[in-house]
C-alpha cells in the first residue's frame, strides 16, 4: 500500500499519467479480487466497508413491475442490514423479517413458502458474526431465484476462512470487508452480479462505473486486494488450525464449566469463533462485566459482535435463537487469528475461571 499513499498518489479518475498509474494500481487490486470470488472484475465495486456495501445492496435495488417490492431478511443479521431495512420500512418500503431456528440459521423449509410474486430481493448472511453459523445459500439461492427474487449475502466474517465462490453460493449481490481478512480498514467491496439491476444510492460522480460515486481509495483496494489474496492462500491450513484451537477451548470449557452452553451450529460453521453463555438459572452473570473482568486479565473477547460492544443490550443474535435474556447477557465471543497458539487456550480457560470466582463470590 505505501506507494500509492506517496510516489502513486494521482486520482484514479484523472486522465494525467499520475491518475492513469493510480488507475492500473486500482484495476489490478479489482482483477486480483474478482479472481478469488469466481467474479467478472466489472461485478466488483470498491466502498468504505461492509456497512457500506450492505446499505448499497438494500437500498439500491429498485422495486419491478407487477408488485415485486418485499425484501426480506432475517433476526440473526448484522446491524447493518437489519438498521438499513428498518430504516427501508420507515419509509415505507415492505420489508419482512423472518425468524432464524436455534442455531442461529434460516430454515430453508421455513422461508420458502415466504417467497413468492411480491420478493424483490433476500439478504442473508453467509456465516454469522456472532456465533459462526453458517447459511445454506445455495439452496436458498435456488429458491430466490426461483421465485424471481435476487438474493444478497454479508460474507464480511467468512472471506478468507472458508470458501467464497460467487457462482456456487448464488448470490446475486456479495458484501466484503477488507479488515476482516487483516487487511486495512475502511474499505470494503459489493459484489454485482451482471444481470442485478442495482442502482446508485449517492450523487456526485461517475466512479466505480456509476454506483459508487467518490474517489476511489486506491491504497485500500490494493491493501485489500493483498490481504485477500494471502488469505485465500493459506486458508486450507490456517483454517483447520483455527478450528483445532476453537475446538480445544471448547472442550477445556465445557469440560470445567457444567453450565455452560455452546451457542451455534457446532457441525457447520466458521473455524475461528465459539460463542458460549452461562445457563442464567445457574450463573446469573452479565456480559459486559464478563468482557471487561476478562480485559483486565489480558484477554480480549466480546459479548457480541464488536460494532455492539459498548451496548449494554444482550445479543440480538442469542435472542433470536432463543435464548432468555439473562442468557443472552452472560455471553462471551471468542476469535482466534494469526497471533494466537495452543497455548493461549489454556491461559483464557484459567482466566476465566478466575473471573467467574471473583464475580460469583
Amino acid at each position: 500500500m505505501e506507494p500509492y499513499f506517496a510516489a502513486t498518489y494521482g486520482n484514479a479518475s484523472s486522465v494525467h499519467r499520475f491518475g492513469r498509474e493510480a488507475k492500473q494500481a486500482l484495476e489490478g487490486a479489482r482483477g486480483t479480487i474478482a479472481s478469488l470470488l469466481g467474479a467478472a472484475p466489472a461485478e466488483l465495486f470498491f466502498t468504505s466497508g461492509g456497512t457500506e456495501a450492505d446499505n448499497l445492496a438494500l437500498r439500491g435495488l429498485p422495486a419491478k413491475a407487477g408488485g415485486r417490492e418485499e425484501t426480506i431478511t432475517t433476526t440473526a443479521e448484522h446491524h447493518a442490514v437489519l438498521e438499513t431495512a428498518e430504516d427501508l420500512r420507515n419509509q415505507g418500503a415492505k420489508v419482512r423479517i423472518v425468524p432464524v431456528d436455534g442455531t442461529g440459521v434460516v430454515d430453508p423449509d421455513a422461508l420458502r413458502p415466504l417467497l413468492g410474486q411480491s420478493t424483490l430481493l433476500v439478504s442473508i448472511m453467509h456465516g454469522n458474526n456472532e456465533v459462526g453459523s453458517i447459511s445454506p445459500l445455495p439452496t436458498i439461492a435456488e429458491m430466490v431465484h426461483a421465485a424471481g427474487g435476487y438474493l444478497h449475502s454479508d460474507a464480511v466474517q467468512t472471506a478468507g476462512k472458508v470458501p467464497v465462490d460467487v457462482n456456487r453460493l448464488g448470490v446475486d449481490m456479495l458484501s466484503l470487508s477488507a479488515h476482516k481478512m487483516y487487511g486495512p480498514k475502511g474499505v470494503g467491496l459489493l459484489y454485482v452480479r451482471r444481470t442485478c439491476p442495482l442502482h446508485p444510492v449517492v450523487s456526485g460522480g461517475g466512479q466505480e462505473r456509476g454506483l459508487r460515486p467518490g474517489t476511489e481509495n486506491v491504497a485500500g483496494a490494493v491493501g485489500m486486494a493483498e490481504a485477500f489474496r494471502l488469505a485465500v492462500g493459506e486458508m486450507e491450513h490456517e483454517s483447520a488450525r483455527l478450528a483445532g484451537l476453537r475446538d480445544a477451548l471448547e472442550q477445556e470449557l465445557t469440560g470445567r464449566f457444567s453450565s455452560l452452553m455452546v451457542n451455534g451450529d457446532r457441525a457447520n460453521r466458521l473455524p475461528h469463533i465459539l460463542n458460549v453463555s452461562f445457563d442464567s438459572a445457574v450463573f446469573p452473570l452479565e456480559g459486559e462485566m464478563l468482557v471487561v473482568n476478562m480485559d483486565l486479565e489480558g484477554v480480549a473477547c466480546s459479548a457480541g459482535s464488536a460494532c455492539t460492544s459498548g451496548s449494554v443490550q444482550p445479543s440480538h443474535v442469542l435472542m433470536a435463537m432463543g435464548r432468555d435474556e439473562k442468557t443472552a447477557r452472560a455471553a462471551l465471543r471468542f476469535s482466534f487469528g494469526r497471533s494466537n497458539t495452543i497455548e493461549d487456550v489454556g491461559r483464557v480457560v484459567d482466566a476465566l475461571e478466575r473471573t467467574i470466582g471473583r464475580m460469583s463470590a
